[in-house]
């Protein structure tokens, strides 16, 4: 009950504030967007715009983009100069924690489970009037907790728009994993409707040939085995959404209905040593929904209101069975998951420096999910097996947006999360939490092309709620145990960035990251011998990354660039069994990728390579085994052709050095802390190239 009064009187707190601060007198009037009244600095072709009123602020008109004739929004994103698109992540609960770095008239989209890249995509091109590049936050500007984030404005002109797309993968092998697609929208100032539809078959690299072979401690080869890998996926998928004045407002309905099954099977044929052969299958079938419905109304030239309701709801079942001569074993899985999601936001601007922000979020969450496991048809009790999960959460937040002159913008913010987590089943349980997660950042932009960004926060992570309940990694035989004592992480970070911008498009990038890490998730010893999910104790991480967009025209090739990007990270914490310290669960100590486009006869024609340069993806740590992740670089080549402004037509040749994926791992006798190595197994297996084939037609 005291936390109910608590929660409900910081709620009204919070929303009270900027309605008190009416009492300050409007200077101007609110501009349709962070920037309004931007100032040309150069050629529109080869530099974007600034904001005379606030520089953080860059504005690409559709001109910028013109020599690579983008189709989509998406398009014109991924050719921003120094931003890296980040689509956000819908697996996150709640509405706020989901958020990606693009935003669509000043707002992030209503749905989750539909894909920020997938609403950008099937905004064209021809609608988009500018985008907006807000570094550092801008007065009335909803940052979603990012440092940068692009604001696609579109036209306020009727605009229709009907896409009809025919894609296909191609194999070696004469294996054709087709997609079609197509979209219909209506837009007219503030009245809209859209929909579109998805079907695809296909394969992943879950299917390839490879080896697994074992030695034994002093190195000598004890077993030599073939892989074959199979696999396919079905995917069917719909969307819908409508917008209207309604109330004195603004109100948009969204839906999603989607439906998605799989089956991979692996053989292991022993070709020499010990051992026979073994054959393991999976079976996944889900579906998925989605209903959302945004309300936004201006109460007054300067203080704005926004509802947001969600749900959810997801249902899965896997089976998964492995067989090895006389022996076998199932592991099953029934699933069920939703999520409902309340939340009120009230925005107030009472003049061109000061912006205020506060608001509430309620979510309930569950996860109903039932597993077994059986060894040649009996039964083997797992820790955790059946297990419901819920969770009600509130968070209340309020934060301000303060520029004292156009180079200088301060955001500050306070979140104050609390959650009950209980468990039923197997397990009985309740936990409660209570998280303040302050935010400050600093953006100072002293010289043009300049700018600087010093940022400090406390972030809580999320628990899994599959890490509740078992689970099995049915390939390699492992079987892991539920846990219901989890706490999530707590993160102090602090970030500084320093920003080049030159060359028109050109952008280099420089950021430095520290993080003191409480209650670290990684993998703990449970009872009855099973591994499982749990918290280790305090760490720490240290990231450098450098991102850099290089036009080439003052290198002798017009309309061409090169992006590259480089990582290096350094994570620390002490291992549960061995008391010494080692690097995360995972963790990537460097990380690279480079890439070029180069576009001809004003886009007409285009081509370019992806090159994910890093080979380091990390290593697992669990109670019986350290596995080291293998997976060298992906390349891809493309050539695109335009033949005409409603026709595109695409050609990725991927994967063209046939790659090696796999991993290494030391299997101890017992926990790796007492026990010896009792063999080393390599697995590596190879995906064959492939050929995608993109047709675009709009009518």
């Amino acid at each position: 009950m005291n936390k109910t009064i608590w929660l409900a009187t910081a709620a009204l707190t919070v929303l009270a504030a900027p309605a008190l601060a009416q009492t300050t007198p409007a200077q101007s009037p609110t501009p349709d967007s962070a920037a309004r009244a931007p100032v040309p600095t150069g050629p529109v072709q080869s530099a974007p715009e600034v904001d005379a009123t606030q520089q953080g602020v860059l504005v690409f008109e559709p001109a910028f983009f013109a020599d690579s004739r983008p189709d989509t929004a998406l398009d014109m994103i991924a050719r921003l100069p120094g931003f890296g698109f980040n689509p956000g992540d819908n697996g996150t609960r709640g509405y706020a924690g989901a958020a990606g770095n693009v935003l669509i008239d000043g707002d992030r989209p209503s749905s989750k489970s539909d894909g920020l890249d997938q609403v950008l995509r099937r905004i064209s091109a021809d609608s988009v009037e500018r985008i907006e590049l807000i570094r550092g936050g801008a007065p009335g500007i909803d940052m979603q907790g990012q440092s940068v984030v692009a604001n696609v404005v579109l036209r306020r002109t009727v605009t229709v728009e009907r896409v009809l797309e025919l894609n296909t993968y191609m194999y070696p092998d004469g294996y054709l994993g087709p997609i079609i697609a197509g979209s219909y929208s209506r837009r007219e100032g503030e009245n809209s409707i859209e929909g579109s539809f998805s079907a695809t078959t296909d394969r992943t690299d879950g299917t390839g040939e490879g080896f697994r072979r074992r030695y034994d401690p002093s190195g000598a080869l004890i077993q030599d085995a073939d892989l074959v890998l199979w696999d396919r996926f079905r995917n069917v998928r719909g969307t819908g959404a409508i917008q209207r004045p309604f109330a004195g407002g603004s109100l948009k309905v969204n839906g999603l209905l989607g439906w998605f099954g799989s089956e991979s099977s692996q053989d292991v044929l022993i070709r020499s040593g010990a051992g026979i052969d073994s054959f393991n299958d999976e079976d996944v079938e889900s579906v998925n929904s989605e209903l959302g419905v945004n309300w936004t109304r201006d109460l007054s030239p300067r203080l704005g209101l926004e509802l947001v309701g969600l749900q959810r709801y997801g249902a899965q079942d896997y089976v998964g069975v492995s067989e090895s001569g006389p022996n076998s074993s199932t592991f099953s899985e029934d699933s069920s998951q939703g999520e409902s999601i309340g939340r009120a936001v009230l925005r107030f601007r009472p003049n061109d420096r000061w912006a205020f922000e506060g608001g509430g979020e309620v979510a309930y969450n569950f996860l109903d999910s039932a597993t077994a496991y059986e060894e040649n048809g009996v039964q083997i009790p797992l820790p955790s097996s059946s297990v419901k999960v819920e969770e009600l959460r509130g968070e209340v937040f309020g934060q301000a947006t303060w520029r004292p002159s156009p180079k200088l913008t301060l955001e500050a913010g306070l979140r104050v999360e609390v959650s009950e987590i209980s468990q039923s089943g197997d397990s009985d349980l309740t936990k409660s939490f209570v998280y303040p997660k302050p935010r400050v950042q600093l953006t100072w932009t002293p010289w043009e092309g300049h700018q600087f960004r010093l940022r400090a926060e406390r972030q809580v992570g999320q628990l899994d709620f599959g890490d509740f309940v078992a689970s099995a990694d049915i390939d390699i035989g492992q079987v892991e145990g539920g846990n219901p004592d989890l706490e999530p992480d707590k993160t102090t970070l602090l970030e500084a960035v320093y920003e080049r911008r030159f060359w028109g498009e050109g952008a280099l990038t420089i950021m430095a990251q520290h993080g003191e890490v409480e209650d670290v998730v990684d993998i703990i010893p449970l009872t009855g011998g099973f591994d499982g999910v749990g918290n280790i104790g305090d760490g720490s991480f240290d990231v450098l990354e450098t991102r850099l967009t290089l036009p080439m025209d003052k290198l002798g090739i017009p309309n061409a660039r090169l992006q590259a990007r480089g990582s290096w990270v350094h994570t620390e914490v002490t291992d549960p069994l061995t008391g010494e310290t080692r690097r995360f669960q995972g963790n990537q100590a460097f990380g690279c990728g480079v890439n070029f486009n180069h576009d001809l006869q004003g886009g007409k024609w285009s081509y370019g390579f992806d090159h994910g340069c890093n080979i380091d993806k990390g290593r697992l740590f669990r109670v019986r085994e350290v596995r080291s992740l293998y997976q060298e670089p992906f390349i891809t080549l493309y050539a695109q052709w335009k033949p005409s402004a409603d026709l595109t037509i695409k050609i990725d040749y991927a994967n063209i050095a046939d790659r090696e994926l796999g991993y290494d791992r030391e299997i101890y006798a017992g926990p790796r802390d007492v026990s010896p190595v009792a063999f080393r197994e390599v697995r590596r297996t190879t995906m064959s190239p492939w050929v995608f084939v993109q047709v675009r037609k709009s009518f």
